[in-house]
């Protein structure tokens, strides 16, 4: 940590603790981020492996994320929604490898992104969101106005990625931990979601 500069003024004062808590809270965001991607991850190994039972494939049952989205929601709280387990085990499948999983993107980029029609799709807003530093609303616009299709279909792929580019807006350490998803994680209570965090 660097020191407080000498004869420094009250308002520099105020300043550099600013700078200083954005900073925190920048890294707080992240790491919390980071371990609900790697949790949620682990999460969906789980269920394949124990749907697979040690066999190479397996058949798909519904009736293990009805029973477990139950049961974790009672023992755990929130976070456990039917759509939810699926999309946490949809993750481990499509991202098999926890090396191929970015460390930029938050869990609620991979939950919109899950909702591609193929690999390829999934593959372009990964690597869209990384480059372009998309906010979970700038993907949801970007996957409604199917940007993916009208590149593959257009000869001028060039001109759809610059239109694709506006309305792009930056994701602040307070969007990210506002999420509903690091809050489920976390255990904090709805009530409590936008409390006493950046006021």
């Amino acid at each position: 940590m660097k020191n407080l500069p000498a004869n420094i003024p009250y308002t520099g004062l105020i300043s550099q603790i600013g700078q200083l808590l954005q900073e925190g809270r920048k890294k707080a965001a992240s790491a919390v981020n980071t371990l609900l991607v790697q949790t949620n991850w682990q999460i969906g190994k789980y269920i394949v492996e124990f749907e697979q039972h040690g066999e190479e494939k397996s058949e798909y049952g519904s009736e293990l994320i009805e029973r477990l989205s139950r049961d974790l929601t009672v023992k755990y709280g929130k976070g456990f929604s039917r759509s939810n387990l699926f999309q946490i085990r949809l993750f481990y499948l499509k991202f098999s490898k926890i090396q191929t999983v970015s460390g930029q993107l938050t869990w609620s980029h991979y939950f919109e992104i899950l909702k591609a029609d193929d690999d390829l799709e999934i593959q372009f807003y990964v690597k869209q969101c990384e480059k372009e530093n998309w906010s979970v609303r700038e993907l949801r616009r970007q996957m409604n106005s199917m940007v993916f299709h009208r590149l593959a279909l257009s000869k001028d792929k060039k001109g759809v990625l610059k239109l694709a580019e506006k309305g792009t807006e930056f994701n602040r350490p307070e969007d990210l931990i506002k999420d509903p998803y690091v809050f489920e994680f976390l255990g904090i209570p709805e009530q409590h979601h936008y409390h006493g965090f950046y006021e």
